[in-house]
């Protein structure tokens, strides 16, 4: 590893975050606007749950083959490739009109080899840096600007509600993988042990929820995305029964303080405890929630713009926590492991459970909007007191995980 990380590592790491989060925010974003456009708004829970599903199998398998078999850039190299060919054909079979669980099984192809993507790129740009605690937040708030310029991009083409977002998002996979021939290609060290087949599916990772508290973290990482989840399926519906419009652009107001609170990560966690970045991000995403259910124009643009800050408190802190505590060789199946819990536990309860509640807060003169955000916000709360009362921030050092 280098000395010091150079201009030019800064600059390429920062690139992969950007084309990486750009091609996943033009997908995700007007997702659910595009199924309802086309009629297809019985699906919409199911559709962002595929990811959820996908989180289960995915990235613990393409982790621990990123750690034992191939260069982690050859590996998500081919699954932008998947990924691309995927989002086309899942915007085709949409626009073509086909059977809405045809379309809903192609948008699970899609989250089976696009779910490994983030944290393999995670991985890659942790690996080169020399200081994570003061050199991630800023890089990692490249890709948020990404997110946003995908946002930006999408409604400047009037594609809010259109197939044509898929199709960009597809061209922008295929960039990511062009991009990874310009990163170092360099194998992990070969296993001489006989590998399992629990190892060669990345289960061993589960290893690693032994320490208590590493296991916390994974817990409320997990906890906390139940809730989130109803971000991105209903706000924009919730923007346009109050009137607003280019939903894609205005959902993107989170990613403004995202970036501000990464440019600034650094000396936060310079200055706090882990334990207090942690409960100030759930304490944030706990207030913006309240701000939705006030059911305003203000309140609700209010609550859009916190996410990014509670996002950040959370997940990114996982992120450092997990670069910092876990055994180098176990890096990428810790950052995998956290997906499957976040994007698999977390995200498959959260979008079908918040699927389920807005159907309940469904009425006849239309969503009972201040019930929905309620709730949610009450969840968030028992997630910040679990928090709380079990984790203790023992010890300093990695932790040695033995499969």
């Amino acid at each position: 590893m280098q000395r010091a990380t150079s201009w030019a590592v800064y600059a390429e790491l920062a690139a992969l975050f950007f084309l990486n989060a750009m091609a996943m925010g033009m997908w995700l974003v007007p997702l659910g606007m595009v199924l309802d456009a086309h009629g297809l708004s019985s699906i919409r829970a199911y559709a962002f749950a595929t990811s959820a599903l996908a989180a289960f199998i995915s990235p613990l398998i393409f982790g621990a083959m990123a750690d034992r078999h191939l260069a982690p850039a050859v590996v998500l190299r081919g699954l932008s490739v998947a990924t691309a060919a995927a989002m086309a054909f899942a915007s085709t079979a949409i626009h073509l009109g086909w059977n809405r669980w045809v379309v809903l099984a192609i948008i699970q192809l899609h989250a089976l080899c696009s779910a490994p993507g983030w944290s393999l790129s995670t991985t890659i740009v942790l690996s080169r840096l020399q200081n994570s605690k003061k050199q991630f937040g800023p890089v990692r708030a490249v890709a948020t600007l990404g997110w946003i310029a995908g946002c930006i991009l999408v409604s400047a083409l009037n594609a809010d509600a259109s197939v044509r977002s898929g199709y960009y998002g597809a061209g922008m996979w295929l960039m990511v993988a062009l991009f990874t021939f310009k990163l170092p290609s360099v194998p992990p060290p070969r296993s001489l042990e006989k590998l399992t087949i629990r190892q060669r599916l990345g289960l061993d990772a589960l290893t690693l929820m032994k320490n208590p508290d590493h296991r916390v973290v994974f817990i409320m990482a997990a906890l906390f995305s139940i809730p989130l989840a109803a971000f991105y399926p209903y706000s924009p519906a919730h923007m346009r029964d109050l009137g607003l419009e280019h939903t894609s652009v205005l959902m993107s107001l989170g990613q403004v303080t995202e970036v501000l609170t990464m440019v600034s990560l650094a000396w936060l966690l310079g200055r706090f405890r882990l334990k207090w970045l942690f409960a100030a991000g759930l304490s944030v995403g706990l207030f913006r929630y309240i701000l939705c259910a006030f059911d305003t124009k203000f309140s609700l643009l209010a609550g859009v713009t916190l996410h990014g800050l509670a996002f950040t408190l959370v997940f990114i802190t996982t992120q450092i926590y997990l670069d910092e505590r876990i055994d180098p060789a176990w890096k990428a199946r810790a950052q995998a492991l956290m997906a499957f819990m976040m994007g698999g536990v977390g995200n498959l309860i959260g979008y079908l459970g918040t699927g389920w509640w807005f159907n309940a807060c469904d009425r006849p003169t239309g969503t009972n909007w201040p019930l929905f955000w309620g709730v949610l916000a009450g969840v968030i709360g028992l997630v910040l007191v679990y928090f709380l009362v079990t984790y203790h921030g023992r010890g300093t050092q990695p932790e040695d995980a033995k499969a």
